[in-house]
């Protein structure tokens, strides 16, 4: 219950203009409107448990009040920063009598991600009994971060960043409580909106703070950046962001497009990813989806390597710049890459086959007599420097693992290969006509 005073106190502009219902929440029409599913539920008033998974500041909290309001429950919030499993018992005593009496609990769970395994399992008898409702909020992949067993017994819903439209009806609503415009020109409207990053509770604070300072004349995206903090990049290189982000990266390259691979690594960089961590992805991807395509990627990214560790940052990083666009705009091949798959399942199907004795050494006099070493044709001493022997285990069909593309060097190579197939195929046509 909120007292005399506690109504009379100064409220955050967040706070203030938090949405009293869930027609008055934006962006996430995908989730709550009349035909979606979560808006489905409330119209038949049989609400599920669920994770919200999104950014900071796209509603996570107010849905999940909202949504008790809407249905007729008990409100139950908990942080999991500062609950535990005491915290717990209490709240689920509680809902259990309040039940008895007819009357159910939506038990939200903000940051649920930080509670460990042990205190997930807390809540399954509780969710499975119907005890409480359970909304949690998690700013990470629930895939990752929460257990199995929970999250079979929950939906999850993907709450949007919010877009530039939706913090533009933000500001909108801002200055109508305050009865006023922003003093800001329409470059640097679209500046805030960007220094937001998608997060309207952030967009608000901004908004607070720049109706707090009285501005004589509408500021420019320059006047504008001297006066507020521009927010950190949404990015957490042990969590999910870090995967996203070097997964763009990587795919960025492989599509050849040299100005988006650029953007991500840029956007690495920024958010404070170790360099070297890049680098090392960046030689793994020289021969993965490069290869003999173009043998100088490899070396490339070595060079990247090498530069970096010798001139550190931010001189280092031109060197991981050049590498990324000599990578980008490389032919592509994915022929040694998928050459050691195909190996290694022809190497684990047949197990320890001996290599043909042919082409084994003979260094002991036993090993002589057992036929190591006979017949083997050193190929030097051969026309084109090529006998055609097989030098498969005795037993196993010869196969084809390495498939050169018609990109780049690798055209040389297959015309290579093809060369030596021709001549091993006429020598044992000669062998046989012997």
């Amino acid at each position: 219950m909120t007292t005399l005073f506690e109504a009379e106190a100064p409220r955050p502009l967040a706070d203030r203009l938090r949405p009293r219902t869930l027609a008055e929440v934006l962006g996430q029409d995908h989730l709550l409107a009349p035909d979606a599913p979560i808006g489905r539920m409330v119209a038949d008033r049989r609400l599920a448990s669920m994770v919200l998974w999104g950014p900071p500041g796209c509603g996570k909290t107010t849905i999940a009040r909202l949504l008790a309001l809407a249905t007729d429950l008990h409100f139950e919030p908990l942080s999991a920063v500062f609950s535990g499993v005491a915290d717990l018992r209490k709240v689920f005593t509680e809902a259990r009598k309040r039940r008895e009496m007819g009357k159910g609990t939506l038990l939200f769970v903000d940051e649920i991600h930080r509670f460990n395994r042990a205190q997930q399992d807390g809540f399954l008898p509780y969710v499975e009994d119907g005890t409480v409702v359970l909304i949690g909020a998690t700013t990470e992949n629930p895939s990752f971060e929460i257990i199995g067993a929970l999250l079979s017994r929950c939906q999850v819903f993907v709450l949007n960043r919010l877009g530039p439209e939706v913090l533009e009806l933000l500001l909108e609503r801002a200055e109508k409580a305050e009865a006023k415009k922003l003093p800001l020109d329409a470059a640097a409207r679209g500046a805030l909106k960007a220094m937001a990053d998608g997060d309207g509770r952030y967009l608000l604070n901004l908004v607070e703070e720049l109706f707090a300072m009285k501005a004589a004349a509408p500021l420019d995206p320059a006047a504008l950046a001297r006066q507020l903090q521009k927010r950190a990049p949404l990015y957490d290189k042990a969590q999910e962001g870090h995967y996203n982000l070097i997964s763009a990266l990587h795919k960025s390259l492989r599509g050849s497009d040299a100005d988006a691979a650029l953007y991500w690594l840029a956007r690495m960089l920024e958010a404070g990813e170790p360099p070297l961590y890049i680098v090392r992805r960046l030689v793994r991807f020289a021969s993965e989806d490069i290869g003999l395509a173009d043998p100088e990627a490899l070396h490339q990214a070595l060079a990247a390597k090498d530069a970096y560790d010798f001139l550190g940052s931010p001189e280092g990083e031109l060197a991981i710049v050049q590498a990324v666009i000599y990578l980008a705009t490389a032919p592509k091949s994915n022929a040694a890459y998928k050459a050691e798959g195909a190996a290694r399942r022809a190497a684990h199907d047949t197990g320890s086959l001996m290599p043909p004795k042919h082409i084994l050494n003979a260094p002991t006099r036993l090993m002589g007599e057992l036929g190591y070493g006979a017949g083997y044709a050193y190929d030097h001493r051969e026309p084109e420097a090529f006998s055609g022997q097989n030098y498969f285990p005795e037993g196993m069909a010869r196969d084809s693992f390495y498939n050169p593309s018609e990109r780049g060097f690798e055209r040389e190579v297959a015309k290579r290969l093809a060369y030596w197939a021709k001549l091993r195929a006429d020598r044992r046509e000669g062998e046989g006509e012997a």
